[in-house]
């Protein structure tokens, strides 16, 4: 097997992201700021994304739900409370400052937010390649060392190769469907609601079920049962009721940037017990306002005699079948093991997301990526995998580090500081390297 060694004089990049949603969008951002400021040592990157166009939770972008978190944990205002890049700067570039200030509201719109994003996005568009698939990553060798990061790529059907000092590793988050459940035409996750309502509308539904009970599933129930006044929506769920989410103001303070480092240098036990404590901030629940306007809505249902929201609670499905023609959902109750079949003609799972792997894309490099005693990827403080041996260039993650760096890392609260700190430690470790030659398409060399 050839392997990839330095070779010809071209540009090699500070940093290649791989992914280009909110989390590699701040990244753009903090790097765009950094080489503007006086005297700063320019870093250059280069973002590759795999949509045509950003987009983050196009699915789910219901006209009124809101955000659930501060406006102000934004892309850079956590970092730089001064950014051209803020969200209020996009409100006065948009004419509505005075209006939203009026508004008297933390929590914008979920639109509104996307707007802001793709706003942000296009002020960075030369930093990052549209419609790029990333194939693999491959070392690139001087002797026996590994010094740089070749990306391998396809775009408009064309491979193309970047080479890196650094990856910051940003593949966002993955539908997460329950094992067994074969998603289709009928059964399918949340995350595609909005695609999915002109072509359910056709079909004049007569019930959905929804599985799930965290912010989606009330989303999803609420919508379904808004946008299909002769359908029964049935929420399926193994709670007594929805639980509310915890926005309190001590208990946000684990979404804090000095939380982060506290959570990790805990010991293991500690963690997994905040874990537990504080998972209602965010796992498995749901704004108070919308829990109310649920209930609201099956007991005046119960008072007009018509139920057609239906919350069936302390239960679980067993069995679901696409037949084609409906979906036939067998439902236990976990208090007396009494099934109830429900023949729907569509079921939405609001199951969450897992954070997607990136090893694989890392080939042989995954190797060299060290893993705890359960198989998790051990983290360094900075975001950056710990590998051996050790690299020159590092391997960022932006997702996938709740167990070392807790709740927040797959949230938007702390992520331009997140940023922040992985933009630092580049400019650090190659301040404290050996300057090398800028090489960038690699030769071959023997096995």
């Amino acid at each position: 097997m050839a392997r990839a060694v330095v070779g010809e004089r071209v540009p090699v990049y500070d940093v290649v992201g791989v992914g280009f949603g909110p989390s590699n969008l701040a990244l753009a951002i903090a790097v765009t700021e950094h080489n503007a400021a006086p005297g700063a040592e320019t870093v250059t990157a280069h973002f590759l994304e795999r949509q045509a166009r950003f987009g983050w939770h196009r699915g789910m972008l219901i006209d009124n739900a809101t955000m659930q978190v501060s406006f102000l944990k934004d892309l850079a205002t956590m970092r730089n409370p001064t950014s051209s890049f803020s969200f209020l700067s996009y409100l006065h570039s948009k004419d509505r400052l005075v209006d939203f200030i009026n508004h008297k509201n933390l929590f914008p719109l979920r639109i509104e937010f996307h707007d802001y994003f793709e706003w942000a996005a296009e002020k960075v568009d030369d930093l990052v390649s549209y419609g790029t698939e990333v194939l693999s990553v491959t070392p690139v060798f001087d002797g026996d060392e590994i010094v740089f990061f070749d990306v391998h790529a396809r775009t408009d059907g064309e491979l193309v190769n970047l080479r890196a000092r650094n990856l910051v590793m940003g593949t966002g988050l993955r539908p997460n469907l329950p094992e067994g459940v074969t998603p289709g035409t009928r059964i399918w996750h949340n995350s595609e609601l909005l695609h999915r309502l002109e072509g359910m509308a056709a079909e004049e539904p007569r019930r959905f079920v929804v599985v799930g009970a965290g912010q989606s599933a009330a989303e999803v129930s609420a919508l379904l049962h808004d946008r299909f006044p002769r359908a029964e929506v049935c929420a399926v769920f193994a709670r007594y009721g929805y639980s509310p989410a915890d926005d309190s103001a001590f208990a946000n303070r684990i979404f804090d940037p000095e939380a982060v480092g506290r959570f990790y240098e805990a010991p293991e036990a500690v963690k997994d017990r905040l874990m537990r404590y504080h998972g209602a901030t965010n796992y498995s629940a749901v704004d108070i306002e919308l829990i109310d306007e649920l209930y609201r809505r099956v007991y005046r249902e119960k008072v007009q005699g018509i139920e057609r929201l239906k919350l069936i609670n302390v239960s679980r499905p067993t069995e679901v079948t696409d037949t084609g023609s409906e979906v036939r959902v067998t439902v236990e109750a976990l208090e007396t093991g009494a099934r109830t079949r429900l023949d729907a003609d569509f079921v939405v799972y609001a199951t969450g997301y897992s954070p997607a792997d990136p090893t694989p894309l890392l080939g042989e490099l995954a190797s060299t990526c060290a893993r705890d005693d359960e198989g998790r990827l051990r983290v360094e403080r900075d975001y950056r995998i710990v590998t051996e041996p050790p690299l020159d260039g590092g391997i960022y993650l932006q997702g996938g580090t709740e167990h070392t760096h807790g709740i927040t890392s797959s949230l938007l609260s702390n992520t331009a500081v997140r940023v922040g700190e992985i933009l630092q430690s580049i400019v650090d470790r190659r301040a404290a390297d050996a300057p090398r030659p800028e090489y960038a398409v690699s030769g071959s060399g023997p096995a």
